[in-house]
C-alpha cells in the first residue's frame, strides 16, 4: 500500500488542522478544490491523506502534518487491521531498539532488499527478546513488502521519539479509539496492585534476586507493564491471554518497556496453562468476571483446586486458584475481582478454606469507578501462597486485613477516585498489618479492619470488608470530624453572603441589545500573538507531575490525574500551567473556562483541554476567560458529532477593549468566580455533613434532635 492509498475522515481532517468538525463541512461547501471523497459512504465520506495534506497546506491551514499523525493514519488505514499491523510495527521497533545502528539501513535500503532482509533479522530479534515459543509470528518479505512505507515512517518516528515511545503512542490511539473493545486496568489501579504485590520493594527478597511476575489474563499488558517502572526490575515477565492478537501486543510492549525476559503465550489459562512449573515471586491478574464456560466439566480433578473445586458460577475462585498454584512459596498474588466473590454462598468453602490455611491476607473494597464497569465498586484480594518462608506468616497472626476503601471522600465531579489518598489509605494499613502493628490508621474508622479469622468462619463467612467494619460516624472521632466539617460548611455559607452579587437593576443601564462593541475572536489573538493557544494531553509526564484533567476544570477542583492520563508517553514535552493561564474544555458544550492560580501553576495540561495563555500587556486573563464563558459565545463556537459536541476555541469572541477596561471587566469576573468557588465548597461540605449525621444517626452515635455544635 502507497502513502496516496490511505484514507481519513472528515473528523480526522478535523484533527489534523486543529478545528472542529463543523469547520471541515463548511470547506467542503464554499471550496470547490476541496478533495473529493475517495471512499467511505454518503454520511461518513473518506478522503484521500495526501489530497487532504496538500490542499490544507495551499490553502495556509496546515504548515505540516505531524509525523506522528502521518504515520497513525496510515496504521488506520491498513487493509489487515491495525492489531496485526501494531504486531509488525512491534517486532521492527523491537529490532530497531535492541540494535540503534540498523535503523537508517532499514530507511535506505531498496524495497526489494529490505523484504528480503527483514525476516531475517526479525527471526533472530523476536527468538531473542520473547523465545521461540511465542506469540508473535515472523512474516515473510511478501507479507512485508506492502507495509515498508509505513515502516519507514515508523523507524523515522522511532529516531525521534524512540523505539518505546513511539509504540506506546500508536497502541495508545488505538486504544482510546476502541474503548469498548478493552477492559483495561487505570493505571493509579495498576499502580496499586503492584505495590501491593510488593514488586517495587523487591518482594522482600535478598538483594540480587531474580524476580518473576505473572499476568494470567493479560490483556494488552497494562499491569505488567506497571511491574516495570523504577525502582522495580522483574528479571522475567510472564503473560497469557486468549486473544492472541492481545497477548502479541502484551508481549511486544512488554519486551520495548523493559530488559526483562518476557515469555508470553495464546492461550485459556484455566484449560491449558502454558506455563504449569512456573513458581513466579507476584502474580497480578484482572480476570474476566462472570464466565460460565470456564472449564468446569473438564477441570473438575485439576491439581491447581487445593482450596476446593470452584462451583461453576464461581470462574473467579478458580483464577484465585490458578494465581496461588503458580506463586512460590511466600509469593504475593493480587486480583481484582467482582465484591460478589466476597459473599455470594456457592464459594463460602473456599473462601473459608483460605482463610484457615492464611492464603487470603487482605480485601480491600474499592471505590466505584475506580474501574471498569464503573458502576460497581470493585475488590483486590490480596493473596500469598503458604509455606515455611510465607513473609509475615504469623508476625500478623490468624487474621485478614479488610479495608473499606468505598468510604474514602472522593474528588471532582461524579464522585471520581482521589488516587493518591486511596493509594496512601491502603497502603499504610497493608504495611502496618504485614510488620504485625494495629492496622488501624488514625481518623480512619469504618475503613480499616484487622478482623480475626475465627469471627469471620461462620456459616456464610462473607468477606465484605463493610460488613465488618464499625461506621464511620461512630465513636468521638467520627463525631469530631462531622463537628469540624459543620464549622467549615458554616464558615464558608458566611463566605458565601459575603461573596453574594449585588442584585441586577429591574431596567438595562445600558444600550437596548447590550455595548455595540467590534469583536475579535481567539483565532486572531493568537495570529497576533496576543495569546498563545496550546492543546493538552500529550507528552511524557514525570512521576511528580501532577495533571489537570476536563474533569477537574469542570468540578472546579484542584489537579487529580496521574501521568498515564497522557496519550502516548511520548518524549514531546507536556504543557505545563502557569499562574494567568486560561484552561477551557473542549467537549461537553458547557461554557467553562478557569483561571489558573498558583494551586495549580506547575501541573501539566490533560487530555481535551485548550490553554490559551494571554499576553498580559495586551490581554487581562480574568476579561478574557470571563467573555470565554458567555452561553451565546459556546453555542456559536460548538459543533456536534453524534451525541458529543465539541467547542472550537479559536471561534470563540471577545470585545477589544483597552486594557484599562479589561482589568474593570477582570475585577467583576474575578468576584463572579470567588462567588461560584465558595457555592461548589459549600455543595460539597453539605454533601458530606448530611451523609455524615444520616450514618450517625442510624449507628446510635447521635441520639435524635441533636445538632453537631
Amino acid at each position: 500500500m502507497t502513502e496516496q492509498s490511505n484514507q481519513i475522515t472528515a473528523a480526522e481532517i478535523a484533527r489534523l488542522a486543529g478545528v472542529g468538525r463543523a469547520a471541515v463541512s463548511n470547506w467542503r461547501r464554499r471550496h470547490a478544490d476541496f478533495p473529493k471523497p475517495v471512499g467511505g459512504t454518503e454520511t461518513s465520506p473518506a478522503f484521500a491523506l495526501a489530497d487532504v495534506e496538500r490542499w490544507l497546506r495551499g490553502q495556509g491551514k496546515l504548515s505540516e502534518v505531524p509525523l506522528r499523525e502521518r504515520v497513525w493514519q496510515q496504521v488506520a488505514a491498513q487493509p489487515e487491521g491495525v492489531v496485526p499491523t501494531l504486531v509488525r510495527i512491534g517486532g521492527v521497533l523491537l529490532l530497531v531498539r535492541d540494535h540503534p545502528d540498523l535503523g537508517a539501513g532499514l530507511t535506505d535500503q531498496p524495497d526489494a532488499e529490505l523484504a528480503e532482509l527483514l525476516p531475517g533479522l526479525l527471526d533472530h530479534a523476536l527468538d531473542y527478546r520473547l523465545g521461540q515459543d511465542r506469540p508473535v509470528h515472523t512474516p515473510s518479505g511478501s507479507e512485508l513488502l506492502p507495509l515498508l512505507p509505513l515502516l519507514r515512517a515508523v523507524v523515522e518516528l522511532a529516531a525521534d521519539l524512540g523505539a518505546r515511545q513511539t509504540y506506546e503512542f500508536l497502541l495508545g490511539r488505538y486504544l482510546d479509539a476502541n474503548p469498548r473493545l478493552f477492559t483495561l486496568t487505570p493505571p493509579g489501579l495498576a499502580e496499586l496492585m503492584t505495590d501491593l504485590a510488593g514488586i517495587s520493594a523487591g518482594i522482600g527478597t535478598q538483594p540480587g534476586r531474580e524476580l518473576t511476575v505473572l499476568d494470567p489474563a493479560v490483556g494488552t499488558g497494562g499491569l505488567l507493564r506497571a511491574a516495570t517502572f523504577p525502582p522495580s526490575r522483574p528479571a522475567a515477565l510472564h503473560a497469557v491471554d486468549i486473544d492472541p492478537g492481545q497477548v502479541a501486543l502484551a508481549a511486544l510492549r512488554l519486551a520495548l518497556e523493559s530488559d526483562a525476559e518476557v515469555r508470553a503465550a495464546a492461550a485459556d489459562g484455566l484449560r491449558a496453562d502454558p506455563f504449569p512449573g512456573l513458581r513466579a515471586d507476584a502474580v497480578l491478574c484482572h480476570p474476566p468476571f462472570n464466565e460460565r464456560d470456564w472449564g468446569y466439566d473438564e477441570l473438575s480433578y485439576d491439581a491447581r483446586w487445593e482450596y476446593g473445586l470452584p462451583p461453576r458460577v464461581e470462574s473467579e475462585l478458580a483464577w484465585v486458584q490458578y494465581a496461588l498454584a503458580r506463586l512460590r512459596e511466600g509469593g504475593t498474588a493480587v486480583l481484582l475481582l467482582p465484591p460478589a466473590v466476597a459473599s455470594r454462598r456457592s464459594g463460602r468453602r473456599i473462601r473459608a478454606e483460605l482463610l484457615r490455611r492464611g492464603a487470603l491476607r487482605a480485601v480491600v473494597a474499592l471505590p466505584a469507578g475506580a474501574a471498569p464497569p464503573q458502576s460497581v465498586p470493585l475488590h483486590l484480594w490480596v493473596l500469598r501462597r503458604p509455606g515455611a518462608d510465607a513473609l509475615g506468616a504469623g508476625a500478623a497472626g490468624p487474621e485478614l486485613l479488610l479495608v473499606d476503601a468505598s468510604a474514602l471522600p472522593a474528588v471532582g465531579a461524579g464522585d471520581r477516585v482521589d488516587w493518591p489518598l486511596l493509594r496512601t489509605a491502603v497502603l499504610h494499613a497493608w504495611d502496618r498489618f504485614e510488620h504485625g502493628r494495629p492496622a488501624q490508621a488514625p481518623a480512619r474508622e469504618g475503613v480499616v479492619r484487622a478482623v480475626p479469622v475465627l469471627e469471620l468462619l461462620d456459616d456464610d463467612v462473607d468477606l465484605t470488608p463493610a460488613r465488618h467494619l464499625p461506621s464511620g460516624a461512630a465513636g468521638a472521632s467520627g463525631l469530631a470530624e462531622l463537628g469540624d466539617i459543620h464549622r467549615r460548611l458554616s464558615e464558608t455559607l458566611r463566605r458565601t453572603t459575603e461573596l453574594t452579587p449585588v442584585a441586577p437593576p429591574a431596567e438595562p443601564l445600558g444600550p437596548a441589545g447590550g455595548p455595540r462593541w467590534t469583536s475579535t475572536t481567539v483565532g486572531e489573538l493568537a495570529r497576533t500573538g496576543a495569546l498563545v493557544l496550546r492543546s493538552g494531553g500529550v507528552g511524557a509526564v514525570g512521576e511528580q507531575v501532577r495533571v489537570l484533567t476536563d474533569q477537574d476544570v469542570l468540578a472546579g477542583t484542584g489537579p487529580t490525574g496521574a501521568a498515564g492520563l497522557l496519550s502516548g508517553d511520548l518524549d514531546e514535552e507536556p504543557v505545563l500551567l502557569r499562574e494567568g493561564d486560561v484552561v477551557v474544555p473542549v467537549l461537553g458544550g458547557g461554557s467553562v473556562a478557569r483561571v489558573v492560580g498558583t494551586d495549580t501553576a506547575g501541573a501539566a495540561l490533560g487530555r481535551n483541554l485548550q490553554v490559551l495563555r494571554p499576553e498580559p500587556a495586551a490581554l487581562d486573563p480574568w476579561f478574557l476567560a470571563g467573555f470565554l464563558r458567555g452561553s451565546a459565545n459556546a453555542r456559536q463556537a460548538s459543533s456536534y458529532a453524534s451525541t458529543a459536541a465539541r467547542l472550537d476555541v479559536r471561534r470563540l469572541q471577545l470585545p477589544r477593549l483597552p486594557l484599562s477596561e479589561q482589568h474593570r471587566y477582570g475585577a467583576s469576573f474575578r468576584d463572579l468566580a470567588a462567588f461560584e468557588e465558595a457555592l461548589l465548597r459549600a455543595g460539597r461540605l453539605g454533601d458530606r455533613l448530611v451523609r455524615g449525621l444520616h450514618d450517625a444517626l442510624t449507628d446510635g452515635a447521635l441520639p435524635p434532635a441533636t445538632g453537631v455544635d
